[in-house]
């Protein structure tokens, strides 16, 4: 585990030393929580089983149902729902206590059917009334008319039967398209999971993207909260279709060979009482801080408190239930930065002892150790990634060199970057000391997703990179026959951009879904404000397919891009070095696994026989294999592609002379 007590996250990085006994201490908590698991309920893996102990279960070799659930403050609870017409009969229906605040009643087999609504009447230890719906439900619904949300019985007759295995270590590099479903479609209104499996992941797949990220599954009753204000954890979203429905979703991504992650949200959960976990009996502390520090300020949210090994079996059983239930091939742990710090990162971390000393929730770290230890335990290979902005040390390494485990944490410092230069600067202005600086800087050992815009860009209020560029020129001047200025810079530029980020920003790489072609929209989320409209909550797959528009233009390159790192394996090797940046000429050239990149950021000139030095000794023959000028990609074809390139001697090295249009990037590869 370490040399000499110095954890292994030290030895490679001295300048963590300072730190060596708060990381150590890491290490130990989660030894010995896990030691203790394991003596108290045999593995980490059975004790991730309280989806199966609480809820509403039947059980076949007894022809009862088995309903029990933790309320520890409770003073009484009745099951209501369907089968008495919401009137319990207070003997037969009334659950009892068991210890370890733990409430359960048995009923006959013949109570439930498939479909029935139900809900739990709680007497809370501050004497309210109410009915709630179970913590651990697996499906939860709401009233077209009421609005109000109800559990519901889902035990069909015929199972799904699952036709394609897969196994997530076939992914060699991630490359992520991230997807909510609701808004995958055209029509202004809510899409459904088979619209998703039978509509977008065959796009998915012709782009050449390996995962999908999908968004908004747990149950959340505000669809404008993006699916971030979980209610319901253990229920996949209902509005988009039945439990079945996703898994033909999962199956179909599957049948593809593309995995599926779930936007896994354990960093905080809806204030909402009525759909919620907030006083489900009758306190402010079941399953959250008491409190003000129960509280999320920023996000009108409750806070759980990882302390409590109730609350940690809770969320662990959720990870165990979405992959083994579902079938997700992994995880997108949702705002850890918040969960990580009892100030939910809302500093600036300029030190270390700010990462392993102040405001640290220590609870909060050995959960999302345990939870990291166990996504692998029960699928090897499944994929974990962070969404932190802090920049943690140790975050995306083993727990036993003293990390978190986590796989790859988001790069979310890169499309702030691009936003705030599109914001701020005209691209003459741009320095390319300052985007090189920007796009490489991360710790080494751990992966970054690298991306240059997600759905947070899109949301109304904010901008796509594409909107930022072209702004309203895209409603006239997008058909192929429209020579317009600002669009040719905008999307000479959006190519540019993610060609950057792409292979220089990380060791991932992820899109949202529609930004590979330019999307022209913001998101805005059907609310009173727009008069509850969808106008804006789904993507015009039309404006791409349309032959006389130049947005194809914009998703061709995407797959092309996406299929040159997938064939050099690029995302795999070793971080780019750069050979050539001359700021004054607008020119950068590096190397990454084995290909040579050059970009010409200059608004108008092109550089004819500019030379390039090389990182061999050797002359060597390079062509050209992605070129942002081609007119596939709606460029002006100013470089015969066919021509192949020889290095030569020059100042004691070899180099490569070449023409580089103004605003152009290449990709060369040895021949």
């Amino acid at each position: 585990m370490s040399k000499g007590k110095i954890p292994i996250l030290v030895q490679n990085d001295g300048w963590l030393e300072s730190q060596t006994e708060q990381i150590n201490e890491r290490i130990k908590r989660y030894d010995e929580r896990l030691k203790q698991i394991n003596e108290q309920h045999d593995s980490l893996y059975k004790y991730a089983s309280g989806h199966e102990l609480t809820g509403i279960h039947y059980h076949k070799n007894i022809d009862q149902w088995i309903v029990r659930e933790w309320a520890p403050g409770a003073k009484d609870i009745l099951i209501v729902g369907d089968f008495n017409d919401w009137q319990p009969n207070e003997q037969k229906h009334r659950l009892s206590k068991i210890g370890h605040g733990v409430w359960q009643v048995s009923l006959p087999g013949d109570t439930f059917k498939h479909e029935d609504k139900v809900k739990l009447r709680i007497h809370g230890a501050d004497d309210s009334v109410r009915d709630r719906i179970p913590a651990c439900i697996t499906r939860a619904i709401q009233d077209p008319e009421t609005h109000d949300y109800s559990g519901q019985i889902w035990e069909p007759e015929t199972p799904y039967k699952w036709k394609h295995e897969f196994d997530p270590k076939s992914i060699d590099a991630p490359y992520i398209y991230e997807a909510h479903t609701g808004m995958a479609g055209e029509e202004p209104r809510l899409h459904t999971y088979r619209e998703f499996a039978e509509n977008t992941i065959p796009h998915i797949a012709e782009l050449g993207y390996n995962i999908i990220q999908l968004m908004a599954v747990q149950e959340h009753p505000y669809y404008g909260s993006f699916g971030y204000h979980v209610s319901n954890f253990f229920a996949a979203c209902s509005r988009y279709g039945t439990p079945e429905d996703l898994k033909f979703l999962i199956d179909t991504a599957h049948s593809h060979g593309i995995a599926v992650l779930i936007d896994i949200v354990h960093s905080h959960a809806v204030k909402n009482i009525a759909e919620g976990l907030n006083y489900f009996d009758g306190t402010d502390h079941q399953y959250f801080h008491g409190g003000p520090r129960g509280d999320h300020p920023q996000w009108d949210s409750k806070c759980f408190n990882y302390q409590k090994a109730e609350v940690q079996q809770f969320l662990l059983s959720n990870v165990r239930y979405w992959l083994e239930e579902y079938r997700f091939d992994g995880f997108r742990f949702d705002g850890i930065t918040s969960m990580l710090y009892e100030h939910h990162g809302t500093i600036s971390f300029d030190h270390f002892d700010k990462y392993f000393k102040d405001g640290i929730d220590k609870d909060a770290i050995l959960y999302l150790q345990l939870a990291t230890a166990l996504a692998e335990e029960i699928k090897p290979g499944a994929l974990l990634i962070a969404e932190d902005m802090s920049g943690m040390p140790g975050l995306c390494r083993p727990i036993h060199e003293g990390g978190i485990g986590f796989h790859y944490r988001l790069a979310m410092g890169i499309p702030d970057f691009w936003i705030k230069l599109l914001k701020e600067k005209r691209d003459e202005e741009w320095n390319l000391h300052e985007i090189w600086g920007t796009l490489v800087n991360r710790r080494h050992g751990e992966a970054n997703i690298a991306y240059a815009e997600s759905h947070d860009q899109a949301l109304v209020g904010d901008k796509t990179l594409a909107f930022w560029l072209m702004d309203q020129h895209m409603y006239w001047h997008m058909g192929k026959d429209d020579d317009h200025q600002a669009i040719d810079r905008g999307m000479a530029l959006h190519k540019i951009i993610r060609l950057f980020t792409l292979s220089l920003g990380g060791e991932g790489w992820l899109n949202f879904m529609g930004n590979e072609f330019g999307h022209p929209e913001w998101l805005d989320f059907p609310r009173e404000g727009n008069n509850w409209s969808y106008q804006y909550c789904r993507r015009q797959w039309s404006l791409m397919e349309n032959p006389d528009l130049k947005y194809q233009y914009l998703s061709n390159f995407d797959r092309d891009l996406v299929t040159v790192g997938k064939d050099s394996k690029l995302l795999d090797a070793e971080q780019a070095q750069q050979i050539w940046c001359n700021n004054d000429d607008k020119i950068i050239a590096f190397e990454r696994g084995n290909l040579i990149f050059v970009i010409n950021l200059h608004h108008s000139e092109s550089r004819a026989d500019y030379r390039i030095p090389l990182p061999i000794e050797k002359q060597a023959t390079y062509e050209v294999i992605l070129d942002t000028d081609q007119p596939i990609y709606g460029g002006h074809n100013r470089v015969d592609n066919s021509v192949k390139h020889k290095s030569e001697p020059s100042y004691d090295q070899q180099s490569l002379h070449l023409y580089i249009p103004a605003r152009t990037a290449m990709v060369l590869r040895k021949v």
